[in-house]
């Protein structure tokens, strides 16, 4: 929360919002501008002094102050919804803030837990190579004793090949996730290490989901999408009250001398009104009510997909999560079992009533269930996260968020 970059870059975002906001509530209030000017100037006159022509140096000083203050008067509303629309906006990027960062807890949580698979399936796949070796052996001895093919020694050799093949791959996938955690954190992979040694715990019981209408409420995504309509709605008022004369109110006071200490010895001031509309813009005014419009139908519609879309997101997890469970339960049968068989297979094959193969399809199978088995309670963990997201990380009571920009 504290280094991640697309973070940071949403909480940029929000203070551009916020800025812009600013600006917008500045032209509720009056403008006032100030000036001041000096000037000297030297000329050089001549004239006629009854036995010749004498040239004369003048020179002269110029200072003045002015101030000029001007106010928008707000007849049709359009400065007010311009600043209504800003302030959505702002409010909308604050939602945006907290789906980004549930975002980025989810994905987190995410790949946590599928590293804690990878280091528990890793370990399957040590304890199965310890045991692929002891079996190594032993078809190894028997082939010594003349009992065993060396056939059945090439196939055990293979089986034993690809255990070390996986637990490869295996550490590879689990460099790549310390990677993902470590961009996720806001640092390069050489600078981060694991806090804890990831792990799957029990799964809590599910949340309650809790009544359609509370999820829209709680969800940032779908309350960021409501407020955009809103800031829409007060722009296409903007846009129409645009086509409306306005009123402009400017009070202007000035003062010149010929030095500093004269200046406010005489001034002047003026207040006017000014009433402009437009006649001729070519329909310009009217096509940008159009487009406003038409803006505000499109961001309506996708708050509706947006709607939609969380409810068929919780549903999707929950119904997600049941399947998975049954498939658990199913994998953790499968895998009791091919222990049973695995065991009596063995004790057959030492017995020498049969082949090498029975043993090695039964070892194939048990270890191949077992880390199903692994995989299966990673996906269910990943599930769960899914679930969480999609009720946007809050299963507390929802509060209900209006639109009033106040």
């Amino acid at each position: 929360m504290e280094n991640n970059l697309s973070l940071r870059a949403a909480w940029e975002r929000l203070a551009q919002a916020r800025a812009l906001a600013q600006e917008a509530a500045a032209t509720r209030l009056p403008s006032v501008d100030s000036s001041a000017d000096a000037a000297r100037s030297r000329g050089r006159t001549r004239y006629d002094a009854g036995f010749g022509k004498n040239t004369e140096t003048v020179r002269s000083s110029q200072v003045a102050l002015g101030a000029m203050a001007g106010y928008e008067v707000d007849l049709w509303g359009r400065v007010r919804a311009t600043v209504d629309a800003a302030r959505f906006e702002l409010r909308a990027g604050r939602e945006d803030v907290d789906a980004a960062r549930i975002t980025l807890s989810a994905e987190t949580a995410r790949t946590w837990f599928a590293l804690a698979a990878v280091a528990e399936e890793t370990a399957i796949v040590r304890e199965q190579l310890r045991t692929d070796l002891r079996y190594e052996s032993l078809v190894r001895l028997r082939r010594r004793q003349g009992q065993a093919g060396a056939g059945d020694v090439l196939q055990q050799q293979q089986h034993t090949e690809a255990a070390r093949g996986d637990l490869a791959r295996l550490e590879a996938r689990r460099t790549l996730l310390v990677h993902a955690l470590a961009y996720l954190a806001g640092t390069s992979p050489q600078q981060f290490t694991l806090p804890t040694p990831a792990q799957l715990r029990e799964l809590p019981p599910l949340p309650d989901a809790g009544l359609p209408v509370d999820l829209i409420r709680r969800r940032p995504d779908v309350r960021a999408a409501k407020l955009r309509v809103a800031a829409a709605d007060r722009r296409t008022a903007a846009a129409i009250a645009d086509r409306f004369p306005r009123l402009r109110l400017s009070l202007q006071g000035q003062t010149s001398a010929t030095a500093v200490p004269e200046l406010f010895s005489t001034w002047l001031a003026s207040l006017a009104a000014g009433l402009t509309a437009p006649v001729l813009d070519g329909g310009r005014r009217r096509a940008e009510v159009e487009r406003s419009r038409a803006a505000a139908a499109e961001l309506l519609h996708r708050y509706g997909d947006a709607c939609l879309r969380a409810l068929r997101e919780v549903e999707d997890a929950l119904e997600q999560e049941r399947r998975q469970r049954q498939i658990l339960s199913s994998l953790e049968k499968q895998f009791a079992l091919a222990k049973r068989v695995l065991d009596r297979v063995r004790d057959n094959y030492v017995y020498g009533q049969v082949e090498y193969l029975r043993v090695l399809d039964a070892l194939r199978a048990y270890h191949s269930l077992q880390r199903a088995c692994t995989r299966a309670r990673g996906e269910l963990f990943a599930d769960r996260v899914a679930l969480y997201r999609a009720l946007a990380g809050g299963l507390g009571k929802a509060t209900a968020n209006g639109v009033d920009p106040k």
